[in-house]
């Protein structure tokens, strides 16, 4: 259970997608292959030149078949396996040639390359569907990992942009180039994570020394996560200011057996309406239950993050299948939220003050109006139907203050 901020109706979903979801087909780009990619290198043993991959990632190419990894030239795989997320069951895959891949479902394949292809439990749902899968394997690259003196290195520029590097036991971080969470894993390894935000691949360099750690539990354990490994994500669709609404869609993966419902916490000044949730692994819609005060008690719902239940308490419960072990499920939710001290129109110019928690938070501006003035660093594009939509990402684990103002622009 997580607290969720706000998210969009499903009504809004069918018209007003962001740049990475669904938008108008005339003369449009065409749609990405993939998404949410996460990749895990445990390094093995020194010398050996060889790691072991573990790659997150989500196909979101609608009605596609099969999913193709490219594999790196001057790195020799092996040892490959892949799982449907969903599910937990393998799924089939072949290496095949890049001119083999350009006609069996990637069109855009480099002929250059050899790719793993993966055939999906099942064809990627429209709307914002998914297809999430694990791909393991162990590459042999002794370019890339090497051994110095007494020292081992992992240089290798990194294109995926959430990562994380796992040295060998008995192996020390002395310097790391890119800016990294370090965090002592249970059996006393060292994980070197990132999350890359910037448009260029990662130029990543290790170097680890010998030395023994103790394996004995930190006394940070549960202060903070891995930022790169966060599933969480929102997008903000503003409607005119002078309404002091936004419609919004919230994304989250649940991975825990057992686990049956997710629980929308409702921000202190915020109504929430029309909520509305849906299973992106298959496009299934997911029933929203709404409550307030007593009816929060009377239902025994009992979340760290709601606290003490008061009359003005207020959630949105969004309950599913329990999860077998093995299994996991990505939610999409939606809400319209109105929240005039946060969202407002003062004068002339659109208002908005909002924390972001998440590592990655993007707003889509109204129609016809432009950005103006941005508290917190931002990137900004244009969707497919014309609107400007901010992205404020964070690798941090800390909140984004985001103030931002804008103003309508009057034709030249």
């Amino acid at each position: 259970m997580r607290k969720l901020g706000a998210l969009m109706m499903a009504a809004v979903l069918a018209t007003s997608w962001s740049a990475h979801a669904q938008a108008p087909q005339p003369a449009q780009r065409r749609q990405p292959q993939e998404a949410n990619g996460y990749t895990r290198y445990e390094l093995l043993a020194p010398g050996s030149g060889k790691f072991r991959i573990i790659y997150d990632i989500t196909a979101v190419r609608t009605g596609a078949t099969a999913f193709f990894n490219p594999i790196r030239k001057g790195s020799v795989a092996s040892d490959e396996s892949v799982t449907d997320m969903a599910t937990g069951k393998p799924l089939k895959f072949a290496q095949v040639s890049g001119e083999s891949a350009k006609t069996t479902g990637l069109p855009d394949a480099d002929p250059t390359y050899d790719y793993i292809r993966v055939e999906l439990a099942h064809p990627v749902p429209a709307d914002g569907g998914e297809a999430r899968i694990l791909i393991e394997k162990t590459y042999e690259d002794a370019k890339s990992y090497y051994v110095q003196g007494a020292d081992l290195i992992f240089d290798r520029p990194l294109g995926i942009k959430k990562n994380a590097v796992v040295l060998p036991k008995g192996y020390v971080l002395t310097s790391c180039n890119y800016p990294s969470q370090v965090t002592q894993e249970a059996d006393g390894r060292l994980r070197i994570s990132f999350y890359n935000i910037t448009p260029g691949e990662a130029p990543l360099k290790l170097r680890a020394s010998p030395g023994q750690l103790s394996a004995t539990p930190t006394s940070v354990k549960g202060k903070f996560g891995e930022r790169a490994k966060q599933t969480r994500d929102i997008v903000y669709f503003l409607q005119p200011p002078e309404t002091h609404a936004f419609d919004l869609y919230h994304d989250y993966t649940e991975e825990k057996a057992g686990v049956s419902r997710y629980i929308n916490v409702v921000r202190p000044g915020s109504v929430a309406t029309n909520p509305s949730a849906k299973n992106l692994d298959t496009g299934e819609s997911i029933p929203a239950v709404h409550m307030k005060g007593a009816e929060i008690t009377k239902a025994g719902i009992d979340d760290p993050e709601l606290g003490k239940v008061t009359p003005e308490s207020e959630i949105v419960v969004f309950n599913f299948k329990p999860l077998q072990p093995g299994q996991s499920i990505r939610l999409r939710m939606s809400e319209t939220y109105t929240d005039p001290g946060r969202y407002k129109l003062v004068g002339d110019e659109l208002v908005f003050d909002r924390t972001f928690g998440r590592a990655e938070n993007a707003v889509v501006l109204p129609k016809g109006w432009m950005l103006t003035n941005s508290s917190a660093p931002v990137t900004v594009s244009r969707t497919d139907d014309g609107r400007v939509r901010l992205d404020f990402n964070n690798a941090r684990p800390d909140e984004v203050e985001a103030l931002f103002t804008a103003k309508r622009v009057s034709a030249p």
